[in-house]
């Protein structure tokens, strides 16, 4: 397992930006798979982006177009860009890590997760 670290967060008004980050400990994080999601209050957490090994990412159809993820391997560091923010975008963000070089879109593949930070966006 490695152990995340998300930070970025924050208060923005629609259609602003904000850029996660989740820094991960681990000499092997080159290799792993790694994804965002999210956590409304009084819903369950769901799936965001997540990204392979080899740069290849997939969202949820509802940031499609708005989110980015990306990682810098050298960094030890993913990222989730946000444009355009709706206030239904509010919620916990969670970037999570699995061993293996595929990503997915399900919490329950994933081995190891962040602490979680809060994003609020203000109609």
């Amino acid at each position: 397992q490695v152990q995340l670290v998300e930070s970025g967060g924050g208060l923005v008004q629609a259609g602003g930006s904000l850029r996660l980050s989740c820094a991960a400990s681990g000499r092997i994080f080159k290799t792993y798979g790694l994804g965002w999601f999210r956590q409304a209050p009084g819903k369950e957490r769901e799936f965001v982006a997540s990204i392979t090994w080899g740069g290849s990412a997939y969202y949820t159809d509802s940031v499609q177009g708005r989110f980015t993820i990306s990682r810098d391997n050298a960094k030890n560091t993913v990222y989730l860009q946000m444009n355009n923010l709706k206030p239904e975008d509010t919620a916990v963000y969670y970037c999570a890590a699995r061993q293996s070089f595929t990503a997915a879109p399900t919490a329950d593949r994933y081995d190891s997760w962040g602490q979680g930070t809060q994003v609020t966006v203000s109609s």
